[in-house]
Protein backbone atom coordinates (compact mmCIF):
# COMPACT_ATOMS: atom_id res chain seq x y z
CA UNK A 1 0.00 0.00 0.00
CA UNK A 2 1.36 3.43 -0.95
CA UNK A 3 2.05 5.87 1.85
CA UNK A 4 0.31 9.24 1.86
CA UNK A 5 2.42 12.27 1.04
CA UNK A 6 2.36 14.89 3.79
CA UNK A 7 2.40 18.49 2.57
CA UNK A 8 2.64 21.63 4.76
CA UNK A 9 -0.61 23.58 4.79
CA UNK A 10 1.00 26.79 3.55
CA UNK A 11 2.59 24.97 0.60
CA UNK A 12 -0.72 23.41 -0.33
CA UNK A 13 -2.70 26.65 -0.12
CA UNK A 14 -0.03 28.42 -2.16
CA UNK A 15 -0.27 25.78 -4.88
CA UNK A 16 -4.07 25.96 -5.00
CA UNK A 17 -4.00 29.75 -5.13
CA UNK A 18 -1.53 29.71 -8.05
CA UNK A 19 -3.78 27.27 -9.89
CA UNK A 20 -6.77 29.58 -9.47
CA UNK A 21 -4.80 32.63 -10.59
CA UNK A 22 -3.70 30.73 -13.70
CA UNK A 23 -7.39 30.11 -14.39
CA UNK A 24 -8.22 33.82 -14.25
CA UNK A 25 -9.23 34.23 -10.61
CA UNK A 26 -7.95 37.46 -9.01
CA UNK A 27 -5.25 36.69 -6.45
CA UNK A 28 -7.15 38.01 -3.39
CA UNK A 29 -10.10 35.72 -4.25
CA UNK A 30 -7.75 32.84 -5.08
CA UNK A 31 -6.05 33.18 -1.69
CA UNK A 32 -9.40 33.19 0.14
CA UNK A 33 -10.73 30.08 -1.57
CA UNK A 34 -7.42 28.23 -1.34
CA UNK A 35 -7.26 29.02 2.37
CA UNK A 36 -10.76 27.68 2.97
CA UNK A 37 -10.09 24.52 0.97
CA UNK A 38 -6.94 23.79 2.96
CA UNK A 39 -8.76 24.61 6.20
CA UNK A 40 -11.21 21.83 5.32
CA UNK A 41 -8.30 19.42 4.90
CA UNK A 42 -6.73 20.57 8.16
CA UNK A 43 -9.90 19.55 9.98
CA UNK A 44 -9.97 16.15 8.30
CA UNK A 45 -12.72 16.91 5.78
CA UNK A 46 -10.64 15.54 2.93
CA UNK A 47 -13.59 14.95 0.62
CA UNK A 48 -14.34 18.68 0.46
CA UNK A 49 -10.89 20.25 0.48
CA UNK A 50 -8.12 20.19 -2.11
CA UNK A 51 -9.62 16.98 -3.49
CA UNK A 52 -12.16 19.27 -5.18
CA UNK A 53 -9.59 21.34 -7.10
CA UNK A 54 -9.94 19.16 -10.21
CA UNK A 55 -13.67 19.87 -10.40
CA UNK A 56 -13.29 23.58 -9.72
CA UNK A 57 -10.49 23.89 -12.28
CA UNK A 58 -12.51 22.10 -14.96
CA UNK A 59 -15.44 24.47 -14.50
CA UNK A 60 -13.24 27.58 -14.54
CA UNK A 61 -11.42 26.29 -17.62
CA UNK A 62 -14.63 25.49 -19.52
CA UNK A 63 -16.58 28.60 -18.57
CA UNK A 64 -19.02 26.97 -16.17
CA UNK A 65 -17.79 29.12 -13.27
CA UNK A 66 -17.20 32.87 -13.40
CA UNK A 67 -13.60 33.61 -12.28
CA UNK A 68 -14.35 37.28 -11.50
CA UNK A 69 -17.79 37.46 -9.88
CA UNK A 70 -19.47 40.54 -8.49
CA UNK A 71 -21.15 39.22 -5.35
CA UNK A 72 -23.96 41.43 -4.13
CA UNK A 73 -26.95 41.56 -1.83
CA UNK A 74 -30.06 41.80 -3.98
CA UNK A 75 -32.67 41.75 -1.21
CA UNK A 76 -32.38 43.05 2.34
CA UNK A 77 -35.21 42.95 4.87
CA UNK A 78 -33.67 43.62 8.24
CA UNK A 79 -32.85 40.23 9.71
CA UNK A 80 -32.84 38.53 6.30
CA UNK A 81 -31.08 38.98 2.99
CA UNK A 82 -30.59 37.30 -0.37
CA UNK A 83 -27.12 37.21 -1.93
CA UNK A 84 -26.34 36.63 -5.60
CA UNK A 85 -23.03 34.80 -6.07
CA UNK A 86 -22.73 35.74 -9.77
CA UNK A 87 -21.73 32.12 -10.54
CA UNK A 88 -18.33 32.58 -8.90
CA UNK A 89 -16.44 30.10 -6.77
CA UNK A 90 -18.94 29.08 -4.12
CA UNK A 91 -16.69 29.79 -1.14
CA UNK A 92 -16.70 33.50 -1.95
CA UNK A 93 -20.49 33.85 -1.89
CA UNK A 94 -20.81 31.73 1.25
CA UNK A 95 -18.16 33.69 3.12
CA UNK A 96 -19.93 36.93 2.17
CA UNK A 97 -23.28 35.50 3.27
CA UNK A 98 -21.87 34.20 6.55
CA UNK A 99 -20.38 37.53 7.56
CA UNK A 100 -23.61 39.27 6.59
CA UNK A 101 -25.62 36.83 8.74
CA UNK A 102 -23.32 37.56 11.71
CA UNK A 103 -23.76 41.29 11.20
CA UNK A 104 -27.53 40.94 11.09
CA UNK A 105 -27.62 38.72 14.18
CA UNK A 106 -25.75 41.40 16.12
CA UNK A 107 -28.39 43.93 15.12
CA UNK A 108 -31.55 41.81 15.21
CA UNK A 109 -30.78 38.70 17.27
CA UNK A 110 -30.91 36.54 14.15
CA UNK A 111 -29.53 36.82 10.66
CA UNK A 112 -30.71 34.53 7.84
CA UNK A 113 -29.06 34.91 4.45
CA UNK A 114 -29.93 32.94 1.34
CA UNK A 115 -27.62 32.48 -1.64
CA UNK A 116 -28.45 31.90 -5.28
CA UNK A 117 -26.22 31.67 -8.34
CA UNK A 118 -23.64 30.05 -6.10
CA UNK A 119 -21.46 26.98 -6.58
CA UNK A 120 -20.04 24.13 -4.51
CA UNK A 121 -18.53 25.80 -1.44
CA UNK A 122 -16.69 23.05 0.41
CA UNK A 123 -17.82 21.69 3.78
CA UNK A 124 -20.63 23.41 5.64
CA UNK A 125 -18.57 23.36 8.84
CA UNK A 126 -16.39 26.15 7.45
CA UNK A 127 -19.25 28.60 7.77
CA UNK A 128 -21.09 27.52 10.91
CA UNK A 129 -17.85 27.36 12.92
CA UNK A 130 -17.07 30.91 11.79
CA UNK A 131 -20.37 31.90 13.40
CA UNK A 132 -19.72 29.88 16.57
CA UNK A 133 -16.38 31.66 16.94
CA UNK A 134 -18.44 34.89 17.31
CA UNK A 135 -20.36 33.27 20.22
CA UNK A 136 -23.42 32.62 18.10
CA UNK A 137 -25.20 29.51 16.89
CA UNK A 138 -24.67 28.80 13.21
CA UNK A 139 -26.97 26.91 10.84
CA UNK A 140 -26.44 25.99 7.19
CA UNK A 141 -28.29 24.16 4.44
CA UNK A 142 -27.67 23.61 0.74
CA UNK A 143 -28.90 21.93 -2.38
CA UNK A 144 -26.36 19.30 -3.38
CA UNK A 145 -24.30 19.92 -6.51
CA UNK A 146 -25.72 16.85 -8.25
CA UNK A 147 -28.80 14.65 -7.94
CA UNK A 148 -27.86 11.24 -6.55
CA UNK A 149 -31.08 10.34 -4.70
CA UNK A 150 -34.60 9.44 -5.85
CA UNK A 151 -37.73 10.37 -3.92
CA UNK A 152 -38.43 7.66 -1.36
CA UNK A 153 -39.83 4.65 -3.20
CA UNK A 154 -39.00 6.10 -6.62
CA UNK A 155 -36.17 5.73 -9.15
CA UNK A 156 -35.79 9.20 -10.75
CA UNK A 157 -32.74 11.03 -9.40
CA UNK A 158 -34.34 14.28 -8.23
CA UNK A 159 -32.56 15.03 -4.95
CA UNK A 160 -28.99 15.68 -3.90
CA UNK A 161 -27.14 14.86 -0.71
CA UNK A 162 -28.49 18.24 0.49
CA UNK A 163 -26.17 18.84 3.45
CA UNK A 164 -26.89 20.66 6.69
CA UNK A 165 -24.75 21.87 9.56
CA UNK A 166 -25.15 23.31 13.04
CA UNK A 167 -22.44 24.74 15.31
CA UNK A 168 -23.02 25.66 18.95
CA UNK A 169 -20.31 27.29 21.07
CA UNK A 170 -19.52 26.15 24.60
CA UNK A 171 -17.26 27.43 27.39
CA UNK A 172 -14.11 25.43 27.98
CA UNK A 173 -15.28 22.54 25.79
CA UNK A 174 -14.87 22.58 22.01
CA UNK A 175 -18.02 23.69 20.15
CA UNK A 176 -20.64 21.22 18.99
CA UNK A 177 -20.22 20.97 15.20
CA UNK A 178 -22.58 18.77 13.20
CA UNK A 179 -21.89 18.68 9.46
CA UNK A 180 -23.78 15.98 7.60
CA UNK A 181 -25.31 14.92 4.33
CA UNK A 182 -28.90 13.72 4.28
CA UNK A 183 -27.63 10.50 2.67
CA UNK A 184 -25.93 7.63 4.50
CA UNK A 185 -22.65 8.72 2.88
CA UNK A 186 -21.68 11.96 1.19
CA UNK A 187 -21.05 11.82 -2.55
CA UNK A 188 -17.57 13.22 -1.98
CA UNK A 189 -16.71 10.30 0.29
CA UNK A 190 -17.65 7.87 -2.47
CA UNK A 191 -15.60 9.79 -5.05
CA UNK A 192 -12.64 9.71 -2.68
CA UNK A 193 -12.92 5.94 -2.31
CA UNK A 194 -13.08 5.60 -6.09
CA UNK A 195 -9.91 7.68 -6.47
CA UNK A 196 -8.17 5.51 -3.87
CA UNK A 197 -9.39 2.26 -5.46
CA UNK A 198 -11.22 1.20 -2.30
CA UNK A 199 -14.67 -0.31 -1.80
CA UNK A 200 -17.61 1.09 0.14
CA UNK A 201 -19.75 -0.70 2.73
CA UNK A 202 -23.14 -2.14 1.93
CA UNK A 203 -25.92 0.27 2.78
CA UNK A 204 -24.41 3.35 1.17
CA UNK A 205 -25.73 2.77 -2.34
CA UNK A 206 -27.99 0.38 -4.22
CA UNK A 207 -28.25 -0.33 -7.92
CA UNK A 208 -31.42 0.25 -9.92
CA UNK A 209 -32.20 -3.41 -9.23
CA UNK A 210 -32.32 -2.60 -5.53
CA UNK A 211 -29.24 -4.70 -4.73
CA UNK A 212 -26.28 -3.34 -2.73
CA UNK A 213 -23.60 -1.52 -4.71
CA UNK A 214 -20.11 -1.54 -3.16
CA UNK A 215 -17.83 -0.52 -6.05
CA UNK A 216 -17.56 3.29 -6.00
CA UNK A 217 -16.35 3.26 -9.61
CA UNK A 218 -19.83 1.98 -10.55
CA UNK A 219 -21.68 4.73 -8.69
CA UNK A 220 -23.40 5.88 -11.88
CA UNK A 221 -25.25 2.55 -11.95
CA UNK A 222 -27.23 3.23 -8.79
CA UNK A 223 -28.17 5.84 -6.23
CA UNK A 224 -27.33 6.98 -2.71
CA UNK A 225 -29.59 5.97 0.15
CA UNK A 226 -31.10 8.63 2.43
CA UNK A 227 -30.49 8.49 6.17
CA UNK A 228 -33.42 7.00 8.02
CA UNK A 229 -35.32 6.01 4.90
CA UNK A 230 -38.33 8.26 4.34
CA UNK A 231 -37.16 10.64 7.08
CA UNK A 232 -33.92 11.40 5.26
CA UNK A 233 -35.86 11.92 2.04
CA UNK A 234 -38.14 14.39 3.79
CA UNK A 235 -35.21 16.23 5.35
CA UNK A 236 -33.43 16.51 1.98
CA UNK A 237 -36.59 17.90 0.44
CA UNK A 238 -37.06 20.44 3.25
CA UNK A 239 -33.48 21.67 2.85
CA UNK A 240 -33.95 21.89 -0.90
CA UNK A 241 -37.01 24.08 -0.47
CA UNK A 242 -35.23 26.38 2.00
CA UNK A 243 -31.90 26.60 0.17
CA UNK A 244 -33.12 26.26 -3.41
CA UNK A 245 -36.74 27.21 -4.04
CA UNK A 246 -36.88 30.03 -1.48
CA UNK A 247 -33.77 31.64 -2.95
CA UNK A 248 -34.71 31.28 -6.62
CA UNK A 249 -31.96 28.66 -6.97
CA UNK A 250 -31.98 25.26 -8.64
CA UNK A 251 -33.80 22.31 -7.05
CA UNK A 252 -35.05 19.00 -8.43
CA UNK A 253 -34.73 18.60 -12.20
CA UNK A 254 -33.05 22.01 -12.50
CA UNK A 255 -29.92 20.92 -10.63
CA UNK A 256 -26.79 20.83 -12.81
CA UNK A 257 -24.28 18.08 -12.02
CA UNK A 258 -21.25 20.31 -11.66
CA UNK A 259 -18.58 17.65 -12.13
CA UNK A 260 -20.06 16.41 -15.43
CA UNK A 261 -21.43 19.62 -16.93
CA UNK A 262 -18.50 22.02 -16.77
CA UNK A 263 -19.98 24.71 -19.02
CA UNK A 264 -23.41 25.51 -17.52
CA UNK A 265 -24.04 27.75 -14.49
CA UNK A 266 -25.26 25.61 -11.59
CA UNK A 267 -27.32 28.24 -9.73
CA UNK A 268 -26.54 26.40 -6.52
CA UNK A 269 -28.64 27.49 -3.54
CA UNK A 270 -27.55 27.70 0.08
CA UNK A 271 -28.56 29.43 3.27
CA UNK A 272 -26.69 30.36 6.41
CA UNK A 273 -28.16 31.66 9.65
CA UNK A 274 -26.61 33.14 12.77
CA UNK A 275 -28.50 33.12 16.05
CA UNK A 276 -27.37 35.44 18.84
CA UNK A 277 -27.17 33.65 22.19
CA UNK A 278 -27.16 37.03 23.91
CA UNK A 279 -30.63 37.73 22.51
CA UNK A 280 -31.96 34.86 24.63
CA UNK A 281 -30.08 35.34 27.89
CA UNK A 282 -26.75 35.35 29.64
CA UNK A 283 -23.97 34.08 27.37
CA UNK A 284 -21.77 32.85 30.23
CA UNK A 285 -24.62 30.82 31.69
CA UNK A 286 -25.34 29.27 28.30
CA UNK A 287 -21.72 28.28 27.82
CA UNK A 288 -21.49 26.79 31.31
CA UNK A 289 -24.65 24.76 30.74
CA UNK A 290 -23.38 23.56 27.37
CA UNK A 291 -20.14 22.45 29.04
CA UNK A 292 -22.11 20.53 31.66
CA UNK A 293 -24.34 18.84 29.07
CA UNK A 294 -21.33 17.83 26.98
CA UNK A 295 -19.59 16.44 30.08
CA UNK A 296 -22.66 14.39 31.04
CA UNK A 297 -22.89 12.91 27.57
CA UNK A 298 -19.20 12.03 27.42
CA UNK A 299 -19.38 10.43 30.88
CA UNK A 300 -21.91 7.87 29.67
CA UNK A 301 -20.28 4.40 29.82
CA UNK A 302 -19.76 3.09 26.26
CA UNK A 303 -21.41 -0.05 24.99
CA UNK A 304 -19.14 -3.08 24.65
CA UNK A 305 -17.03 -2.71 21.51
CA UNK A 306 -17.68 1.02 21.22
CA UNK A 307 -15.27 3.89 21.72
CA UNK A 308 -15.91 6.47 24.41
CA UNK A 309 -18.77 8.87 23.75
CA UNK A 310 -17.70 12.14 22.16
CA UNK A 311 -19.41 15.32 21.03
CA UNK A 312 -19.67 15.91 17.27
CA UNK A 313 -16.80 18.14 16.23
CA UNK A 314 -14.82 17.68 19.45
CA UNK A 315 -11.76 16.25 17.67
CA UNK A 316 -11.49 18.97 15.02
CA UNK A 317 -8.86 20.99 16.87
CA UNK A 318 -6.73 17.91 17.59
CA UNK A 319 -6.80 16.86 13.92
CA UNK A 320 -5.92 20.39 12.87
CA UNK A 321 -2.96 20.57 15.23
CA UNK A 322 -1.67 17.18 14.07
CA UNK A 323 -1.91 18.17 10.43
CA UNK A 324 -0.28 21.52 11.01
CA UNK A 325 2.58 19.69 12.69
CA UNK A 326 2.95 16.76 10.27
CA UNK A 327 1.50 18.17 7.07
CA UNK A 328 -1.74 17.36 5.28
CA UNK A 329 -1.85 13.75 4.06
CA UNK A 330 -2.51 13.38 0.33
CA UNK A 331 -3.15 10.01 -1.30
CA UNK A 332 -0.81 9.13 -4.19
CA UNK A 333 -3.67 9.33 -6.69
CA UNK A 334 -4.57 12.84 -5.53
CA UNK A 335 -0.92 13.88 -5.78
CA UNK A 336 -0.99 12.64 -9.37
CA UNK A 337 -4.13 14.66 -10.12
CA UNK A 338 -2.54 17.80 -8.68
CA UNK A 339 0.57 17.18 -10.81
CA UNK A 340 -1.65 16.96 -13.90
CA UNK A 341 -3.29 20.26 -12.99
CA UNK A 342 0.12 21.91 -12.57
CA UNK A 343 1.23 20.67 -15.98
CA UNK A 344 -1.99 21.83 -17.65
CA UNK A 345 -1.73 25.30 -16.12
CA UNK A 346 2.07 25.59 -16.49
CA UNK A 347 2.61 26.33 -12.80
CA UNK A 348 5.24 24.78 -10.48
CA UNK A 349 4.24 21.32 -9.30
CA UNK A 350 3.47 20.74 -5.65
CA UNK A 351 6.64 19.76 -3.82
CA UNK A 352 6.36 16.64 -1.65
Amino acid sequence: MQQDTHVPADDLSGFVSRAFVALGVPKPDADIVAGLMVEADLHGQDTHGVFRLRQYANRLRDGGTNPKPTIKTIRDAGATALVDGDNGLGHLAMLHATDLAIEKARAHGIGWVGVRNGNHAGPAALYVTRIAERTMIGLYGAVGSANHVPPFGGTDLLLGTNPMAIAVPAGTAPPFVLDMATTVAAAGRIKTLAQRGETMPEGWMVGLDGKPLTDPARREEGFLLPIGGAKGYGLAMALGLLAGTLNGAAFGRDVVEFSKDTTSPTNTGQFVAALSIEAFGDVSAFKATADAVFADLCASPPLPGHDAVRIPGSNRDAVRKQRLDRGIPLHANLVSVLADIAAELDIPALAA
